[in-house]
């Protein structure tokens, strides 16, 4: 609940650009992040999800300062 909290407090189009931009290694390219968790992380929150070009799955780690 609280790494739910971090998301929602970002600005909505910040949270669109940073699902926009995940890397994925299948696809060797950065891409949206689809159908994702969001957990706490030592260094900030995490996204936990799958690639939506290929279905893979991605992450992306969000730095809190």
């Amino acid at each position: 609940m609280e790494a739910y909290k971090k998301w929602t407090a970002i600005p909505k189009e910040s949270r669109k650009k940073i699902m926009s931009n995940v890397y994925c290694v299948n696809c060797s390219d950065a891409v949206t992040i689809t159908n994702f968790t969001v957990k706490n992380d030592a260094y900030g929150i995490l996204l936990k999800g799958e690639c939506r070009t290929c279905g893979g799955r991605v992450a992306r780690l969000v730095e809190m300062v």
